[in-house]
């Protein structure tokens, strides 16, 4: 079970960091994403981490997004800075964004495995 949490209401050019914790399994070596929804849009992902590590972002959150994890927490961070109105959505972190990238490329993915849940409000005035 992921549990995310930090999200706010902030003002434009404010930041925030979301966390996202587990029960049952370790993030270190598992391909995970930050995805987000906003109402009426479709699932989008916001920025993926590979199991090697390697960080990947949506373009219009490049250099303002940091996705880390703290592996002695295991706990995944998405450290969002100079946050703007059209990031305003319910943020959710979910595994296997490859295959949510798959699925989207051929037609076939409506996000709803990926951003289902709680997640943790973030919005932006």
């Amino acid at each position: 079970q992921l549990v995310e949490s930090g999200g706010d209401s902030v003002q434009a050019g404010q930041s925030l960091r979301l966390s996202c914790t587990a029960s049952g399994f370790r993030f270190a070596g598992t391909d995970m994403g930050w995805f987000r929804q906003a109402p009426g849009n479709e699932c989008e992902l916001v920025s993926r981490m590979s199991p090697e590590g390697k960080t990947y972002y949506k373009d219009s959150v490049k250099g303002r997004f940091t996705f880390s994890l703290d592996r002695a927490k295991n706990t995944l961070y998405l450290q969002m800075n100079n946050l703007k109105p059209e990031d305003a959505a319910v943020y959710h972190c979910a595994a296997d964004p490859a295959i949510f990238l798959t699925l989207r490329a051929r037609g076939e993915n409506n996000g709803a495995s990926w951003c289902r849940g709680q997640g943790t409000q973030v919005t932006v005035s």
